[in-house]
């Protein structure tokens, strides 16, 4: 499909939208096209929300982020997010924050179809006292003390892969972080990738295929993850996260960067930053 087909089709308002990728593979290009087309009210689901959940806040589309760590990487604060929680803008934004263990466990049991998940954690912190959804059960067999959450099921899940062979498989390799249990976890998925294959050829060990039967929608978007990297595609673009501490600082420079380029624009430019990467390089 289209990606403006795919989410038009599978994206609603008021949905909850896992947009997954931990490092690697993070859907950029999906996410823009989210904001092109207006969502609103959307409940976010993200181990570790950085640069796309911070032009969603900023843009109005989110109501509610559900995540364990925000931030934008080894750079500092997500200012559209903090002006979000801060300050209302460009309107409240409530949250609820977990530890990466506990948002993995919750991920799995919502692949499982389990009401939630029960794993060893937040004992000595304080994170149960601010956030009603982490309790406890006792083990029937041991008598030990647990820690539970809700599983996670979204409306979506959205991610980036490597490749799609034209059977409707997607390939992931490297760091895959939850993607497969967002993409089981969820009722629709839209799945962006580098490239549409007939083969995926030789593998890693730790690849991970989905099966065509996970998938909703797939869309070839060269270069779909950017600043964000895609092994053996190109590199994670770090001189971006640095300049986008100072585009987002202040409301007037985010929303003139967000017109210029996401709103005026396509995804056709995810592809011409690839090639830009790919040729940096090469040294040409």
């Amino acid at each position: 499909m289209s990606l403006a087909d795919a989410v038009k089709a599978n994206v609603r308002d008021g949905d909850a939208v896992a947009m997954e990728g931990f490092t690697h593979l993070i859907p950029h290009a999906a996410g823009h096209e989210v904001i092109r087309q207006r969502r609103r009210h959307l409940t976010l689901v993200r181990m570790t929300p950085d640069l796309i959940y911070d032009q969603l806040i900023g843009m109005g589309c989110v109501d509610k982020v559900v995540f364990s760590w925000c931030g934008n990487p080894g750079v500092g604060s997500l200012h559209r997010m903090r002006d979000a929680i801060e300050n209302g803008w460009p309107q409240p934004l409530a949250y609820e924050e977990h530890s990466h263990a506990a948002m993995a466990n919750a991920y799995e049991a919502g692949a499982a179809g389990l009401p939630f998940a029960v794993f060893r954690g937040y004992v000595g912190v304080d994170l149960p006292k601010v956030n009603p959804n982490i309790r406890s059960v006792t083990c029937p067999y041991t008598g030990e003390k647990l820690a539970t959450v809700p599983a996670i099921r979204p409306d979506v899940a959205i991610i980036h892969a490597l490749r799609a062979d034209r059977a409707g498989n997607v390939l992931l390799e490297g760091i895959v972080g939850v993607q497969k249990e967002a993409v089981l976890a969820a009722k629709r998925s839209i799945v962006t990738v580098e490239e549409i294959v007939e083969d995926f050829g030789t593998r890693s060990f730790n690849a991970v295929i989905l099966p065509n039967w996970t998938i909703g929608a797939i869309v070839a978007v060269p270069g779909g993850a950017y600043p964000s990297y895609a092994q053996g595609y190109y590199k994670r673009d770090n001189a971006f996260y640095i300049a986008w501490d100072k585009i987002a600082r202040e409301r007037e420079s985010f929303l003139a960067w967000m017109k210029s380029n996401v709103l005026d624009k396509g995804p056709e430019v995810f592809a011409q930053e690839r090639r830009r990467l790919s040729l940096a390089a090469a040294g040409e």
